[in-house]
């Protein structure tokens, strides 16, 4: 019999960005896909219609492909088992809600949610787990009918309820964590498919989406283990064969060793959110594939191209994910160190723009200008967005000194070296890095000074701060006229101290 072909899903909801552990899960799913020459599906899950955010998917689709992610099948590319939007598969639910009620498997439930909360209340006090016990317990088929009956007469709405089997363990093989299984006694009773508004579970419209999908394995985070045994009952009931499962780890806060929460405000947690600092895809990427997942080797920067021909989940942790910032930071500095410049450029300009510090209108020579910045400080950037403020001495219109730059400058030979500097730099015939270095070393040979005692008051005299990119570049960059601006004002506080 020939092997079947591996069919995954990436099944998000549309209730707003794109989140880190989503997009582990989604990436996950992609490079089993690809590795094994399989099937990738995306599929939206939109049935809680309360949650759901104008624009969620169409966000969460941008997002997936700005990181590399595309898939086979799905709501904008078709495909033989549509539709993908579960809100357009409403009669396909119905139809085998009604088969289970059909066969008895399932039944229409009218308890309000006030009596279920108050069955909930009274377990609690008696020390036992708050479960649905079956609310036509006793009772024969003719009684059942009249106490329904009786309830659509009182306009009552109903819920369907899938019938629990009792004394049967459900079990499976998890890719992931190994021999999982859960008795039917702690599953928390009858559980609801069908809600009262007519719209399935998730539990229930999971099972129907992946058995008609044909979804061969099921790759998602470890907060779904405990749906699994519910969605095995319906799997059981429909007499379908279940897909493989595998459950991915939790994913903590390195610094905490917590599990990652959207509460965390320590931890940017969206990829959106890393698109606008500044961050590379490819970088992006890599890191979060190494959230649960180890390759073989001690190297870890990747490109998509190698993660998909080792991606291997017997290689996929059990122990917790740690989100580790720094980490991240540290990958993607290695991706801009070898980034495209022009991409750099694009990205840096915006940052730049949206920080009002260079305007939405740019002209040629400005935009070489931004290039120039981009590119001296390009090494060193861990993203983009950095640039605001590792750059601002090119645009602040006289930084103040700090009390370390005023000592430097106070000292003996400082004042003759910066003198000696304006006369030599204002000598030179282009105002370049060039020619920012040859008048640096003129006045190391008429001053005699040399080293540190040369260089610091240059360069604070010159761009007003004890740290920045090479000297020579720096002066070039920030003109002519604001250097001797600048020199000026050093002099002038050199004067107004007595020396």
């Amino acid at each position: 019999m020939a092997k079947q072909k591996i069919r995954v899903r990436y099944a998000p909801s549309p209730t707003g960005h794109l989140h880190i552990g989503n997009a582990r899960t989604a990436l996950f799913n992609y490079l089993f896909a690809r590795h094994n020459k399989g099937t990738m599906v995306l599929r939206i899950e939109d049935t809680d219609q309360k949650r759901n955010v104008e624009g969620g998917s169409k966000s969460q689709m941008e997002n997936l492909h700005w990181l590399g992610i595309d898939w086979d099948e799905g709501p904008d590319k078709g495909g033989d088992f549509g539709p993908y939007r579960q809100s357009e598969r409403k009669d396909i639910y119905n139809k085998y809600i009604q088969q289970l009620i059909d066969e008895g498997k399932a039944y229409y439930s009218y308890k309000t949610e006030e009596e279920l909360e108050a069955q909930r209340e009274e377990q609690r006090a008696m020390g036992i787990a708050p479960h649905y016990t079956y609310e036509y317990e006793g009772m024969t088929a003719d009684e059942i009918k009249e106490a329904q009956a009786a309830a659509e007469a009182k306009g009552l709405k109903p819920v369907v309820r899938i019938h629990i089997p009792e004394n049967r363990t459900y079990a499976w093989e998890d890719m992931v964590k190994g021999k999982v299984s859960f008795e039917s006694d702690t599953i928390g009773g009858d559980f609801v498919i069908q809600k009262r508004d007519g719209m399935p579970t998730y539990n229930f419209a999971v099972v129907i989406d992946d058995h008609l999908m044909e979804i061969t394995h099921v790759l998602r985070g470890d907060d779904h283990v405990a749906n699994t045994p519910k969605q095995l009952v319906v799997y059981e009931a429909l007499g379908w064969e279940p897909p493989k499962f595998g459950h991915m780890t939790l994913i903590i806060n390195s610094e905490t060793g917590k599990k990652l929460s959207k509460r965390d405000e320590s931890v940017l947690q969206f990829i959106e959110q890393y698109r606008d600092l500044g961050y590379l895809p490819d970088a992006m990427f890599n890191f979060i594939t190494l959230l649960g997942w180890s390759p073989v080797g001690e190297s870890e920067i990747f490109s998509q191209r190698e993660l998909i021909k080792s991606f291997d989940p017997k290689r996929l942790s059990k122990s917790p994910a740690a989100f580790d910032q720094k980490k991240l930071e540290w990958i993607n500095n290695q991706y801009v160190k070898k980034a495209d410049r022009d991409l750099l450029l694009d990205l840096a300009l915006n940052n730049l723009q949206e920080a009002d510090l260079v305007d939405k209108e740019i002209s040629p020579e400005k935009m070489e200008w931004v290039r120039q910045l981009v590119n001296i400080y390009a090494v060193q950037m861990s993203y983009t967005k950095q640039i605001v403020d590792i750059a601002k001495i090119f645009f602040e219109e006289a930084p103040e000194l700090s009390d370390a730059e005023i000592e430097e400058i106070k000292k003996d030979d400082a004042r003759p070296v910066i003198e000696e500097f304006k006369k030599q730099l204002n000598a030179v015939p282009r105002f370049t890095a060039v020619q920012a270095m040859n008048a640096i070393q003129a006045t190391r040979r008429e001053t005699g000074v040399k080293g540190r005692k040369l260089f610091m008051p240059i360069r604070i005299a010159a761009t007003r701060s004890m740290v920045g990119p090479g000297i020579g570049e720096a002066i070039e960059l920030m003109g002519k006229e604001k250097v001797n601006k600048h020199i000026d004002l050093t002099l002038k506080q050199l004067s107004d101290l007595g020396l």
